[in-house]
């Protein structure tokens, strides 16, 4: 294994690379936490040392840990001062992979080129990967500007995320004429928690009974009716499409694991399966907000001159839905109308996604949309999604601030799960009390994956179980090529 300036991965680049993204990058510093030590034992070799035994997943993961060069990154840099790895650069930095940067243009694109001497080319787990020469991936800050460009050409491939472009965008003349392929294709993947997420460090969404209250609000049957085409399902888990998800009522060990800490969380997790609201009739949303009001009310909120205010301080219940692009604008709006029947004030913020990250990252938002997926292995990533010592730390993945001691001992049962029937006892206990703790408003998932693309490009006849996996094991045909171009002249 070498990079690409010939240099060898040394023992020291494997060691140097724990150590620093421990040090900079929160999500490292939590996955491998119970990782104490590497140290050299050998010109090749490198011994990991962990915290205590139990963690069976620790071995595995430690095999994902991303090699920098560590010559590279403790050098300077073309402008003569050391490099920083703790701040972003526009320097192609030093790899070692299939593919190296051939060229950035900031805010618009980047462009990788395929490394002719990649040192793994040749390696059984390689062949029939990485056979395109040329990879551009582009940047739009609008959608609908991306969406012409695919349809002009310009994009080759889109992975599409807007049920209203499947349903009527894709009747333009390259489509008909065959030079555009347009499918649903079903995986085996995970699918993502997607919902309304609320900063619980706000004032306003401290209580459980208001959490659930803004929920009952939400009307996804209108939205999936007049807005998606009927294309989505209601989200109900945080690990949708896989057995940990949790269902029923708990028994077995599951129910062991939550009597462990059954002071802690609601007594529903015992006595009710969670179901999301359903609103089949004009009847149903009203009987909702109905039941809204009342836990409004039950969490101290009065109602004044038609707006919610908290009944000690006088302060109105207000939110703020923080977005970096306008897709979703068509979504909330019906959603905060239905929010202020209830005398909740709700707006829309849409700034840039440089702001958009820096705010979200510093925990300056109400909602936002929260998308998290789940591997079908969880383990030690779950300290930091969920963990109260992860709440506050800049930067982590525990973007809602939860607290809560009951999800950090069950979080600990999924880490140091001794078999697979455990660790889906635990998930699926985790899973339970993240729901029943409203902690946000569940959205919708598609169950199949819509791929659009320019028929330039051929996949094998069986993809990858988890995803479509471009451009990674598709390739270039030169006559089907030649046959869009043809297209795309007329």
């Amino acid at each position: 294994a070498r990079w690409h300036d010939g240099q060898p991965v040394t023992v020291e680049d494997v060691i140097w690379s724990l150590e620093k993204q421990k040090e900079v990058d929160p999500n490292a510093g939590y996955y491998y936490q119970d990782v104490v030590k590497a140290e050299k034992t050998g010109d090749h070799d490198v011994t990991f040392t962990f915290a205590k035994p139990g963690n069976r997943e620790l071995p595995f993961i430690v095999g994902q840990l991303t090699i920098l060069p560590k010559h590279y990154w403790t050098s300077n840099g073309p402008d003569g001062k050391p490099r920083n790895f703790a701040k972003a650069t526009l320097e192609p930095p030093l790899g070692g992979g299939a593919y190296r940067i051939k060229s950035i243009d900031a805010n618009r694109s980047i462009v990788y080129e395929r490394v002719t001497d990649y040192w793994g080319k040749d390696l059984p787990v390689n062949v029939g990967q990485n056979n395109l020469d040329i990879i551009r991936f582009v940047s739009y800050q609008d959608p609908g500007i991306a969406f012409e460009a695919f349809k002009a050409g310009e994009i080759e491939y889109r992975a599409e995320n807007s049920s209203k472009n499947w349903a009527t965008g894709y009747d333009f003349p390259a489509l008909k004429a065959g030079a555009v392929i347009k499918q649903e294709v079903i995986f085996k993947d995970p699918q993502p928690m997607q919902g309304f997420g609320f900063n619980l460090r706000r004032p306003q969404f401290a209580d459980v009974r208001t959490r659930e209250a803004l929920g009952l609000a939400f009307d996804f049957e209108w939205s999936n009716k007049n807005l998606f085409y009927g294309q989505y399902k209601r989200t109900d888990s945080y690990f949708v499409k896989q057995d940990l998800a949790s269902f029923g009522l708990p028994t077995g060990r599951e129910l062991e694991l939550l009597t462990e800490v059954k002071e802690q969380i609601p007594a529903q997790v015992f006595t009710t399966e969670f179901k999301n609201t359903l609103n089949a009739t004009p009847d149903d949303l009203r009987t909702n907000l109905r039941k809204a009001a009342q836990l409004l009310k039950d969490a101290g909120w009065v109602l004044k001159d038609k707006i919610l205010v908290d009944g000690k301080t006088g302060k109105p219940l207000t939110m703020e839905f923080l977005l970096d692009d306008d897709l979703f604008e068509r979504i909330i709006s019906p959603y905060i109308q239905n929010l202020e029947r209830l005398g909740v004030k709700a707006t829309i913020r849409q700034i840039d996604t440089p702001q958009y990250v820096r705010r979200v990252e510093n925990r300056d938002f109400d909602v936002i949309i929260f998308n998290l997926g789940q591997s079908e292995s969880p383990g030690n990533e779950q300290r930091e999604y969920w963990g109260t010592s992860s709440a506050d730390k800049a930067g982590s993945r525990n973007y809602l601030g939860i607290k809560n001691p009951a999800i950090d001992k069950l979080v600990e049962k999924i880490v140091f799960a001794k078999d697979r029937q455990e660790l889906i006892a635990a998930t699926r206990a985790v899973d339970r009390v993240l729901l029943w703790g409203h902690y946000l408003v569940p959205q919708w998932h598609t169950p199949a994956t819509r791929l659009a693309y320019w028929d330039k490009y051929k996949s094998p006849a069986v993809l990858p179980s988890q995803g479509p996996a471009f451009p990674t094991v598709w390739w270039y045909d030169p006559e089907a090529a030649k046959r869009v171009d043809a297209i795309k002249r007329k």
